[in-house]
């Protein structure tokens, strides 16, 4: 059961008793532990707090690693990118009170990239919660509104069933994070919550026997049962799928488009459907693809139906338009790009983001309720002979050859004072190896790097999705690096977005995570500036300086370097540099100064 008051637990004792074991050295987070290993969970990422040390110290000894960051939100987005690289749930642990307020950002960040996510928070013992114990707050209240389920365990015995239920919630229908709470009675040794609920100058006489009788059943009400065997195993996982009569449906409107075009989201990578299979499955069809969030790299560096230009003039041209995992909001203009006279298709897990806006700017001819993913699988496989005509991926992919040659041509622009930005991230395109994972926290520098970096195969781009969270690069390239400790993984910052996570060197040099960073460090907050300056005519709060963050990385045991302009004809060989650094183990910050740049239209200034 979860969540009866004690009393009436109080009452179920006396009836039917369970055991309760007053020698046991045992205590809850062994049970969380146990869970979390039986679920295949390989990190924990924390800032310690004493709340919660019985579930670090118990899943040390059960081999799961222990990852503690200087951060908390930085521990909930390294969990967010092992959730994202390896289908499985990521899982935070912190300390109550202002440890569980720290992680609502990322949390929410997480609830939008729909990444399936269990946050383990730490809470006041059960008699003090509303005494005004140390860090006690409503916590249920901040997490409920931005958490698929939350729960706060009330007896040890719930531990087990209740973590079960929660990791099955965050993996079902739309992933998303599930929060459970862990008052500090529920974690210990019964022998030292014993010693705490034992009164200190109790009234004596009949109310002190009443208060020693409450106290005594509060206690066994915690502990009776609470080392039964229990089932520690996965539940199902409940997954949405399209039916037959809707993907035939699909398959028609299909094989009669002359101009199809699919647009690919993050919910295409969720399992249950592997990456190679659904990368097939597209390449067979040969309909052009539109790639976003997670779906970046889908179908490697250069393939010749993946399109990266010109998304807006292609929508006006097609006839079948295929959304994938996508959703219609600000991302797509709120449908207003998709042209009327298209048939669209949408497949979304979550009913509210399949129909967002489709009351006002557009309106699906299909609208399926299911995996993304899966659909993509069986339409091909209902497809087969059909080949999209030939000259319509090609048309877009000269239209994108031809942009990306006058980016190419922008990016030898000369710049009064600092670097050209666009020079940079195309002398790194070149540079990064074939296993590079690319993660992307910034504005205007990273806005450009979407647009030149390519990713070179599926799962090899994180990015923090529709919230647009700044920060959150430490904490991804994090996971990313443990997940894959063999690739590169490289943060690109904005000079803006370093500076929440820049602490994470130290993390990256005690967990021996060795990751690579570049900062376009062009001293201002860009893409603010750009529009406040002519809007409102004052830059304030805008401008930033040309910190040496390359120096800070050294501080915290890492290398850094920096690039001005007058290395210029040398960025190629420090790239090099840094990556023989980090295969030696040392993360590397390399620290650029460019000039502005304008992502949306390539226009560089000093």
């Amino acid at each position: 059961m979860i969540g009866p008051e004690p009393t009436y637990y109080i009452a179920c004792l006396l009836c039917c008793p369970l055991q309760v074991e007053t020698q046991s050295p045992r205590h809850g987070g062994e049970l969380v532990a146990e869970v979390l290993q039986s679920h295949g969970v390989r990190y924990v990422f924390t800032l310690v707090g004493g709340h919660i040390s019985p579930i670090l110290v118990a899943c040390e000894k059960l081999g799961i690693k222990v990852v503690d960051t200087r951060h908390e939100a930085t521990a909930v987005f390294a969990a967010d990118a092992v959730a994202r690289l390896s289908g499985t749930v990521g899982v935070a642990a912190v300390t109550a009170g202002p440890g569980l307020t720290n992680t609502v950002t990322a949390i929410k960040n997480a609830q939008m990239a729909e990444s399936p996510l269990l946050l383990i928070g730490g809470a006041a013992a059960t008699l003090l919660q509303g005494r005004g114990a140390l860090q006690d707050i409503d916590q249920m209240s901040l997490f409920k509104p931005i958490c698929k389920f939350c729960v706060s365990v009330r007896t040890i015995r719930d531990t087990v069933p209740i973590l079960r239920r929660a990791l099955a919630e965050a993996q079902s229908g739309t992933p998303g994070p599930v929060f459970v709470e862990f008052p500090i009675d529920i974690l210990y040794p019964y022998h030292l919550i014993q010693k705490e609920l034992a009164p200190k100058g109790a009234p004596k006489g009949f109310v002190g026997k009443i208060i020693n009788w409450y106290l005594q059943n509060h206690l066994n009400n915690l502990f009776a049962g609470a080392w039964e065997p229990r089932d520690t195993s996965p539940l199902p996982v409940s997954i949405p799928h399209a039916p037959g009569s809707e993907i035939q449906q699909c398959v028609e409107l299909v094989s009669r488009a002359k101009k199809p075009v699919f647009i690919l989201g993050s919910q295409v990578t969720l399992p249950p459907t592997p990456v190679d299979k659904l990368r097939q499955a597209l390449e067979s069809l040969g309909i052009p693809c539109f790639l976003g969030g997670m779906a970046r790299g889908m179908l490697g560096r250069n393939s010749p139906i993946h399109i990266r230009q010109n998304r807006r003039e292609a929508l006006k041209e097609a006839d079948v338009v295929i959304l994938a995992g996508t959703v219609c909001d600000f991302r797509l203009s709120y449908g207003r790009v998709l042209n009327r006279r298209s048939k669209t298709i949408a497949v979304n897990r979550d009913r509210s983001q399949l129909l967002k806006n489709s009351d006002m700017f557009w309106k699906p001819a299909v609208a399926i309720q299911g995996d993304a993913g899966s659909f993509i699988v069986q339409l091909s496989e209902g497809l087969k002979g059909y080949t999209c005509p030939k000259d319509w991926p090609e048309g877009l992919k000269s239209g994108d050859e031809n942009k990306e040659k006058a980016n190419q041509e922008k990016s030898e622009e000369k710049t009064e004072r600092h670097l050209n930005p666009l020079k940079v991230l195309h002398t790194l395109e070149e540079a990064m190896a074939e296993d590079s994972i690319i993660v992307a926290d910034g504005g205007d520098f990273v806005g450009s790097a979407a647009y030149i970096l390519r990713p070179r195969g599926p799962l090899r781009w994180l990015d923090p999705g529709a919230f647009g969270t700044l920060g959150v690069g430490g904490g991804f390239a994090l996971g990313a690096k443990l997940c894959r400790p063999d690739s590169e993984v490289w943060i690109i910052f904005g000079d803006g977005s370093l500076g929440y996570s820049i602490v994470e060197f130290d993390t990256y040099t005690r967990h021996k995570t060795p990751v690579l960073a570049l900062v376009g460090n062009d001293a201002c907050w860009s893409q603010i500036s750009r529009e406040q300056v002519p809007l409102l005519g004052s830059n304030v709060a805008c401008g930033l300086a040309y910190n040496d963050y390359h120096v800070v990385a050294e501080g915290f045991g890492g290398k850094g370097l920096l690039v001005t302009r007058q290395d210029e004809d040398r960025i190629a060989d420090i790239i090099k540099e840094a990556q023989e650094a980090t295969k030696k183990g040392k993360s590397t910050l390399i620290n650029v100064l460019i000039g502005k740049t304008n992502f949306r239209d390539g226009s560089i200034s000093v």
